[in-house]
């Protein structure tokens, strides 16, 4: 029993040392005055971070609707070129504070969740950037496949200037047009 102890302890200090070197987004506040009535609905990936659960993925979208207990349902869903098939994940957003700021808890695998912190939002909801707790998550968001691209741009160099590592930014591919159902 003693040593059992000792190797989860030694585990432990492990793996909290191995995330003291993840750079945090503390200096980046969620956004205030959050409506999530406007958020809901259909956004699509412009800019992402590379991920695992996203690789290879075109034509992303994150739609957002009400659950009936007051938290989020969230879908997830993308196009697999290599395997020629729509990618989905399903999961649930709860708010982690004040229901009026911009920063949320996602489930996709019970027990573990993520960040979702909103730290821009257009004043009308149609882009968002958001990230998580750490520098290796971040998304630019817009209500629509395209946005313009001196936005985009703006976006980008603010990202850079906040510390993001924008040389590996993925730009989403948002076109349908060669994708067959």
């Amino acid at each position: 029993m003693k040593n059992l102890f000792l190797i989860i302890a030694l585990l432990s200090i492990f793996l909290l040392n191995g995330c003291s070197s993840v750079k945090s987004t503390e200096h980046l506040p969620p956004v205030s005055g959050f409506n999530s009535g406007r958020y809901l609905g259909t956004w699509y990936e412009i800019v992402r971070m590379p991920h695992y659960f996203e690789r290879g993925l075109s034509n992303v979208t994150a739609t957002y609707s009400l659950r009936d207990e007051g938290g989020i349902d969230v879908l997830n869903k993308g196009f697999n070129k290599d395997s020629g098939k729509w990618s989905e994940a399903r999961g649930r957003a709860y708010f982690t504070g004040d229901p009026h700021t911009g920063e949320l808890k996602v489930i996709f695998f019970w027990p573990f969740y993520g960040q979702y912190r909103i730290i821009q939002l257009d004043p009308d909801y149609q882009w968002a950037v958001v990230t998580s707790d750490t520098m290796d998550y971040f998304w630019i968001l817009s209500r629509t496949p395209q946005m313009p691209a001196d936005k985009l741009e703006e976006f980008v160099r603010q990202a850079a200037a906040e510390g993001f590592a924008t040389s590996k930014f993925i730009y989403v591919n948002q076109d349908t047009s060669k994708i067959t159902h």
